[in-house]
């Protein structure tokens, strides 16, 4: 996230503050996307929007090499496509640590990517892993700890 954040990310944050003024002293939330590329990232959006996409599995790894918080329960997030334009405001609603190997179709379900069963989740999240471990010379393990956060939608994108 860089200092200035894009229009929209404001323009969202606004739009939702109209609709739940309770929140006025709240700081405008983290923005971000999902994935390493703008296919993925653009269509995560869009099924976090249709309430398809209702968790993501972030790498505790990456938290660690971030020395990023882990979410909790309450956080909210503004979600982005791949150009930074806001699609979408989520809460989190439950956040567990689970090994890989542990991780169950059910969990590939919620995540709501591709066919939605867990083969594809493993080749597309190992594959995921393996390039954002890539460059510090790092792999991924069936025993490393996966921070599987789910969320809902709570405001999406009027545009």
């Amino acid at each position: 996230m860089s200092d200035q954040a894009p229009s929209s990310v404001v323009k969202i944050w606004e739009e939702f503050l109209k609709d739940f003024p309770n929140l006025q002293n709240k700081h405008l939330p983290e923005y971000w996307y999902f994935c390493d590329n703008q296919k993925d990232a653009d269509e995560c959006a869009y099924l976090v929007v249709k309430g398809i996409k209702r968790a993501t599995s972030t790498s505790l790894w990456w938290f660690q090499k971030n020395k990023a918080q882990l979410p909790v329960p309450g956080d909210l997030a503004i979600i982005t496509d791949w150009n930074k334009n806001a699609k979408a405001i989520i809460e989190t609603i439950s956040v567990q640590q689970i090994p890989y190997h542990k991780i169950t179709a059910e969990h590939a379900a919620i995540e709501g990517e591709g066919d939605k069963s867990l083969a594809y989740w493993k080749k597309v999240h190992w594959a995921y892993y393996s390039r954002e471990m890539a460059p510090f010379s790092e792999s991924p393990s069936d025993d490393m700890i996966i921070i599987f956060e789910q969320f809902k939608c709570i405001f999406p994108a009027t545009n």
